[in-house]
């Protein structure tokens, strides 16, 4: 059983008072730039024990009735056709899905607004897809000097030129499918917009990283720090809060370097500025809920050695750089840690040895360890997935869940008709025969229903495994770690004895 250092519920009361104190502070018209996920933040309950990947959207349902949700997305992340690294999706799809989830759950989506805009053919067919479904968009451009030049920003020259998003609700949420979208510019035209019109409207941000009142380098900041390493982003103590309270406070570079010129916006389009600091124009406090630290520091070391292997195997396919990976290993040096704490690092790696080729190991949530090799129909990691499964259902260790006679015919069509060098079935396929097999058979039925267990279990791959692979552990809840090592034909790992499960 996993141990609880975070109260969620505490959570949840304190930030859903702290929001509704903004919105009385700015004459009844709030826009909150929403950062990190909203119905998925895995980050935060896997560095908080105890809280909820929907945490925000359980806050949110409780401010249901004042607030309208407007999502970002730029216009440049359309044209590349970014993608989304947790659940392999473009930003594209993800605003898609964010509107059909907020739907949902009876939050209303007041409208799209598509940022950076400048006549791309790929946003406009994204645009006209959004208006076919009913929902509003607006356009925001490019602002020429962009935050440097103030005078021409705050002007009709700047935000002027952006459409004004018409809201009905006091509580404006701004959020989007990624860094990058474009929030604050949304928030900022917004109160420039709302200014022109006689209406008083105010701006903050939630964001549940850096933890403002926790040391500079505590696990949970430090953890945030590995999270966003391929981002250069730095925890740093807010200067500005410091000078202001005379009280310790810790944020973000990108912040602190932006607070002069956001407080210079503020000035211009209110007059005066209500904040003294960055740190005061966040809405946080995770701080206040956490209740077993230990439990944290524990699962924030855990987070940061899996951030490690993640930056590794980046480096070696190119998506992040030399500077990445140094960056967490300087943070690991910091908290005197290393791989060896995470224990099914150590399990894969002696089954790699013993059998000569690729292995997996698995944490189950009760603590046992299943192990995997390589054979001739099965992936190391699909043998492991058997195996724990036999382990939760009770079935000896030498049961054969899925008989040859199944698997070769699978295992022919991947090389025959599609193919494939590669006959060993993948985590997927494996599972498929397993659900064809349980429905005349007893033992694999057993066994299959018992995937729902193999939730927060821990992983590790001796190789880098396939993106479907990769995808499949990441539906079944499972953190995947591996080591920064291809599988190729000529490789000694593919040097694996014959046999369906060891």
């Amino acid at each position: 059983m996993r141990q609880i250092g975070f109260d969620n519920e505490k959570y949840i009361q304190l930030q859903s008072e702290q929001i509704k104190e903004r919105i009385d502070q700015f004459g009844r018209k709030l826009y909150l730039e929403l950062g990190g996920k909203l119905f998925d933040d895995y980050h935060a309950s896997r560095v908080l024990p105890g809280f909820r990947p929907d945490s925000k959207i359980k806050m949110l349902m409780s401010l249901k009735d004042q607030s309208e949700i407007v999502i970002a997305i730029s216009a440049v992340d359309i044209e590349k056709n970014k993608v989304r690294s947790d659940i392999g999706i473009t930003y594209e799809a993800d605003v898609l899905r964010l509107v059909e989830a907020f739907c949902g759950v009876g939050l209303l989506v007041g409208s799209v607004v598509i940022t950076r805009y400048a006549r791309q053919y790929a946003v406009d067919v994204f645009r006209k897809k959004l208006e076919h479904r009913g929902i509003r968009v607006y356009l925001h451009y490019n602002i020429a000097d962009y935050p440097r030049n103030i005078p021409h920003i705050v002007s009709e020259e700047g935000f002027g030129r952006n459409d004004y998003i018409e809201t009905t609700r006091p509580l404006v949420i701004v959020t989007a499918p990624g860094p990058g979208s474009g929030k604050m510019a949304v928030c900022l035209s917004q109160l420039y917009h709302e200014h022109k019109r006689g209406v008083t409207a105010g701006y903050a941000k939630f964001e549940t990283f850096p933890i403002w009142n926790l040391p500079l380098k505590h696990p949970v900041n430090r953890a945030y720090e590995a999270a966003t390493a391929d981002l250069n982003d730095i925890n740093m103590i807010d200067p500005f809060h410091l000078e202001a309270y005379g009280k310790t406070a810790v944020n973000y570079n990108r912040d602190v370097e932006a607070f002069p010129i956001l407080n210079d916006m503020f000035e211009r389009i209110w007059g005066k500025s209500p904040y003294q600091s960055p740190t005061d124009m966040g809405v946080n406090m995770v701080g206040f809920c956490i209740d077993n630290e230990e439990v944290c520091k524990k699962a924030c070391e855990d987070e940061i050695i899996c951030r490690y292997y993640k930056a590794v195997c980046d480096k070696l396919v190119g998506r992040v750089d030399e500077s990445t990976v140094l960056k967490i290993e300087n943070i690991m040096r910091g908290l005197e840690i290393d791989t060896s704490l995470r224990t099914v690092v150590a399990a894969a790696t002696n089954k790699a040895e013993q059998t000569c080729g690729p292995a997996a190991a698995l944490q189950l949530c009760d603590g046992t360890i299943v192990t995997g090799k390589s054979s001739d129909l099965l992936g190391a990691a699909s043998a492991m997935l058997l195996n724990a499964l036999k382990y939760l259902a009770g079935i000896p260790d030498d049961t054969l869940l899925i008989s040859p006679a199944v698997l070769e015919p699978i295992a022919n069509l991947k090389t025959g008709c599609f193919g494939n060098r590669n006959p060993r079935l993948h985590m997927d396929e494996t599972l498929i025969a397993l659900a064809i097999c349980a429905a005349t058979d007893e033992t694999a039925a057993k066994a299959y229903a018992q995937l729902p267990n193999l939730k927060g279990a821990e992983m590790h791959s001796t190789v880098i495994l396939s993106h479907v692979d990769d995808n499949t552990t990441k539906k079944l809840g499972v953190r995947l770690t591996c080591e920064p090592v291809y599988r190729t034909a000529k490789s000694p790992l593919d040097k694996a004895s014959s046999g369906v499960v060891q």
